[in-house]
């Protein structure tokens, strides 16, 4: 969980048989997804005294109509719940006219309402130089679940990708909700099935 402060706190989710074959995608089932939003909320609420206004949560994968439920029935009414999916692997490429440099850092096409093209790499003025190995492609944001204003969901996604503190990182292509969770999360689940590892601030995994 990061906050718009800069804090984060780190959760392990329930260990269980996740993947599916058909489809190669990760998706919990309606108790587990419960437990887990529950648990932050928790958190949350111990820390800032109030349920938040917002909680958005980020994916790879669109989340099923089983695992939104329990997320949704974790959640206080005045909480606006929104489902992001983001992807990197689209071979998209802009080029820009009369420069050695590529596209700016932050460059967003908006299809629609909800989804829309957002480079997280690429040339930053202060620097003077482009942080993008290649002509970098963008990620694929789409709000899928709940509603929400996509200019504030791709404001939050690039700032989130200069929270990698892990890597240090200026600029890093991904969300940290999505790098650290990969980096981390291999880590979490080596551990004893029957251990319960309380929250712990982003600071101990520095």
């Amino acid at each position: 969980m990061f906050l718009d402060s800069g804090d984060g706190i780190v959760f392990k989710g329930a260990v269980g048989p996740w993947y599916n074959d058909k489809i190669g995608e990760f998706h919990l089932k309606k108790q587990q997804a419960t437990q887990l939003i529950k648990v932050v909320l928790d958190t949350y609420i111990a820390k800032e005294g109030v349920p938040p206004k917002e909680l958005f949560i980020h994916a790879k994968t669109k989340f099923n109509d089983e695992e939104w439920d329990g997320f949704r029935d974790a959640i206080d009414a005045e909480t606006n719940l929104v489902g992001i999916t983001i992807k990197n692997n689209v071979p998209l490429k802009i080029y820009r006219a009369e420069s050695t440099f590529p596209m700016l850092r932050g460059l967003a096409y908006i299809q629609n309402e909800q989804s829309a093209f957002l480079w997280t790499k690429g040339y930053v003025p202060r620097l003077q130089t482009s942080l993008a190995m290649e002509v970098p492609n963008p990620l694929f944001i789409q709000i899928t679940k709940g509603t929400s204003d996509i200019n504030t969901v791709l404001k939050d996604i690039l700032a989130l990708t200069k929270l990698n503190y892990n890597a240090c990182v200026y600029g890093d292509g991904e969300p940290v909700t999505l790098r650290f969770a990969d980096a981390i999360g291999e880590i979490l689940t080596a551990a004893p099935i029957g251990n319960q590892t309380p929250p712990l601030a982003f600071k101990y995994y520095i």
